[in-house]
């Protein structure tokens, strides 16, 4: 006969972690209103199962003839490659330094409501759009060839690292501001001293991170014109030479890990 507990002490409680929506009618509710609605989606789009069927042999004979990947017309691959390199390098530069103020404008705690407003207002359109829309009206504007890559990535840098700086500025120790501030220090130099040193690591990272995306990018936007690799990606489609066509993908997604291992040694040097 087990004797009952007298010290008074309370039973171990397991912890568990609370539902995201508390209210089990809500919540399963949401996962009916999902399922109906992907149900409905998948019936109601227009799949031609007879045209997906006959393309899988196709898919299969590019893959096929992908392998192995041809590298003879190396100086071809070269030189698109190192015109998306120039692309990605400058836009990002350009894209980076122009991101700086748009961001500072763009965040809440250090500029005013005017302002602030001027400043989402650009990031938000530079946004809006796919670099590929845009790539094509700048095509149309300044005509094929590098110049319209660039300043299609360069909008798109400041948009995206625009973005992302201006929330960073707005979670930042403003104890270093009010420092700043109490020793009478100007708007300029308050920037300077108590800002940026507090985002420069995120800064890296950003910068590092646009160059590998415009690097990406640049392979897209040149297939409808604005230089690069991607116009010599899409006329080795267009020959058929698929075994080309892979080496050169193979090349961009060399560089990529190369850059991404170069990043990362960066952001832990100045860290």
């Amino acid at each position: 006969m087990t004797r009952p507990d007298t010290t008074g002490a309370t039973p171990p409680r397991t912890w568990r972690k609370p539902p995201f929506i508390a209210n089990p009618l809500l919540r399963y509710g949401l996962l009916a209103v999902v399922a109906v609605y992907l149900v409905w989606a998948l019936a109601t789009l227009p799949f031609n199962w007879e045209r997906i069927s006959e393309g899988l042999p196709r898919a299969a004979r590019i893959f096929g003839g992908g392998f192995p990947p041809n590298f003879s017309r190396f100086d071809l691959l070269l030189t698109g490659f190192t015109e998306s390199l120039q692309i990605a390098i400058l836009a990002t530069l350009l894209g980076v330094l122009l991101s700086i103020p748009f961001a500072v404008m763009a965040a809440r705690n250090v500029a005013p409501l005017p302002v602030y407003l001027l400043g989402r207002a650009v990031i938000i359109v530079s946004r809006s759009f796919h670099p590929v829309i845009v790539a094509i009206l700048f095509v149309a504007a300044v005509g094929f060839g590098p110049l319209a890559g660039i300043l299609t990535l360069t909008l798109y840098s400041i948009g995206f690292v625009g973005k992302l700086l201006a929330e960073e500025i707005e979670e930042i120790d403003w104890g270093q501001v009010e420092a700043m501030r109490a020793t009478g220090a100007g708007y300029l130099a308050t920037l300077y001293y108590a800002v940026f040193p507090q985002i420069l690591p995120r800064q890296v990272g950003l910068s590092m991170y646009q160059l590998d995306s415009n690097l990406r990018a640049s392979a897209v936007v040149g297939i409808v014109g604005a230089g690069g690799i991607g116009s010599t990606l899409m006329n080795a489609f267009g020959r058929y030479d698929y075994d080309f066509a892979f080496a050169i993908l193979l090349v961009i997604i060399a560089v990529i890990l190369l850059s991404e291992g170069v990043s990362g040694w960066v952001r832990k040097k100045i860290w």
